[in-house]
């Protein structure tokens, strides 16, 4: 994608967010921005039947998320972004997967980068985003360039709640 695009798309998709969580993600945009990678939304907001067909396909494993929040009127406020690199849209590369853990971490939310993975696996990812380790030889989960918040749930989000 060129960049005009990718930025124009971002911004897009920045509108779906929550205020909040949207402040985190552009937060995580220019951190890695600033590494060197070209971020870009892929998805933010998903409707229930996007959702029920992603489902269906087994692309993911929930029927209700946070890309499904939504607030007074039905107005999207998603609380989940997937996040690729642009420039490796369909086979992310090792260090821009781990970066995007690491700035994921220090804004409060986290990335489905150990999802799957048994506890030895989930801790050696942990200790390569934790010490900076862009490199290092770690098993990815299966959902790594999924963004979400950290301290709700998706139960408490759909009842309401968001994060702060």
């Amino acid at each position: 994608m060129k960049e005009d695009a990718r930025l124009k798309r971002n911004i897009q998709r920045q509108v779906e967010l929550y205020p909040t969580f949207a402040a985190r993600v552009v937060r995580i945009i220019a951190t890695l921005e600033a590494a060197g990678f070209r971020p870009r939304i892929q998805d933010a907001w998903r409707s229930a039947a996007a959702q029920a067909e992603l489902f269906a396909k087994g692309t993911t494993k929930v029927k209700f998320g946070f890309h499904n929040v939504t607030g007074t009127g039905g107005r999207p406020e998603s609380l989940a972004v997937d996040l690729l690199d642009d420039d490796y849209p369909v086979n992310p590369r090792k260090d821009y997967l781990l970066q995007l853990a690491n700035a994921a971490q220090l804004e409060g939310v986290h990335t489905g980068i150990d999802w799957g993975l048994p506890p030895s696996l989930r801790e050696a990812v942990k200790a390569a985003v934790d010490g900076k380790h862009w490199n290092a030889d770690v098993k990815i989960g299966w959902d790594p360039t999924h963004v979400e918040p950290a301290d709700i749930t998706i139960s408490q989000a759909r009842a309401g709640k968001r994060p702060g």
